[in-house]
């Protein structure tokens, strides 16, 4: 069997296992909902019903939240890894989520925005000019862009803006009390209005890397030879950083720095869909989504009645498998 047959069964798969994750999220909590009456919610909606309200209100939103998130967050990680050769790449590692992050919090403590709209440019500014203060490090010398540089650079940017941010909330107490839950990543408590602001910019950006896969491909390749077949590296790199910065910063103005979603899942993915960035795409997104879910399923049982922030566990899933990897990145 060829295999392209072997990946499409495999994005049928996941696929099925997407939509039972999701199943399972909305009915998995402190209050146990039967799958019949989270159906039965969808059909025949009863205002008077606590587990109807429940579903539509709370559990809907944030199931479908955390899928759109996780995915957005793995594909941006699979194509920072695929622009800048690293391994360790991602919005969370290269301090792209924190200037983002860093960002919001500005505009929330001292513009005192509200809008989601608003957050969300916020977020993508402080995304991209992250994204460009590490690239500018991470290049200089005379060797150039390297993995070492480039995640030390990510950690520079990383530590200055969260103390950007730290000192922003000492100062403003009340912003601390408002963004202080945000910060630890989370989708608990976002309503299907945040997401519908936030989708569009996240389905552009899904059907871009899908679009832009072919060309990854080439550029993976080594830029002299990318520009050998007639590549136009410059604008190949702008559109993927502009692929990233705008999913990374989405995906914090909805849910706050969720880490290492980005770093784990391009490297799961890729064990399955190789390294053709075609099938990298959709299987990043799947998985990315799963993985999410799971993690917010199991925030909810740790320590009931109350809840983990989403962004605890991805923290406790991605930091050993972090260290392997830079073990075995700077071990050779």
């Amino acid at each position: 069997m060829p295999k392209s047959l072997y990946k499409s069964a495999g994005i049928i798969a996941g696929i099925c296992i997407l939509i039972l994750t999701l199943g399972v999220s909305i009915v998995l909590g402190q209050t146990k909902i039967s799958f019949a009456g989270a159906v039965d919610s969808f059909f025949h909606y009863d205002e008077s019903s606590n587990e109807h309200i429940i579903v539509q209100t709370t559990r809907v939103p944030r199931a479908f939240i955390a899928a759109a998130i996780g995915a957005s967050l793995a594909i941006a990680g699979a194509v920072m890894q695929a622009l800048t050769r690293n391994p360790m790449a991602s919005p969370g590692i290269l301090g792209v989520n924190a200037g983002a992050a860093c960002f919001v919090v500005a505009a929330v403590t001292v513009f005192s925005v509200s809008s989601m709209t608003h957050l969300m440019l916020f977020a993508f500014a402080g995304a991209a000019i992250a994204s460009a203060a590490v690239y500018v490090l991470g290049s200089l010398g005379q060797d150039g862009l390297t993995p070492l540089k480039i995640v030390l650079a990510g950690a520079a940017m990383t530590a200055l803006f969260s103390s950007f941010t730290q000192g922003m909330l000492v100062i403003n107490e009340k912003g601390l009390e408002e963004v202080l839950f945000w910060l630890t990543g989370s989708v608990a408590g976002r309503s299907m209005e945040m997401l519908r602001l936030a989708v569009p910019y996240m389905v552009v950006c899904w059907v871009g890397a899908f679009i832009l896969a072919r060309h990854i491909n080439v550029l993976m390749m080594g830029e002299d030879t990318a520009k050998g077949l007639g590549q136009r590296t410059a604008v190949v790199k702008i559109l993927c950083g502009i692929v990233f910065v705008v999913l990374a910063g989405s995906s914090v103005a909805v849910a706050g720095p969720i880490g290492f979603i980005g770093l784990v899942v391009p490297h799961i993915a890729r064990y399955f869909a190789g390294n053709d960035f075609r099938w990298m795409v959709p299987y990043c997104a799947l998985i990315g989504a799963v993985l999410l879910l799971l993690a917010d399923i199991a925030a909810r049982f740790i320590i009931m009645p109350e809840e983990l922030p989403v962004g605890v566990m991805t923290a406790v899933i991605g930091t050993p498998f972090f260290i392997y990897i830079a073990r075995k990145g700077f071990a050779k």
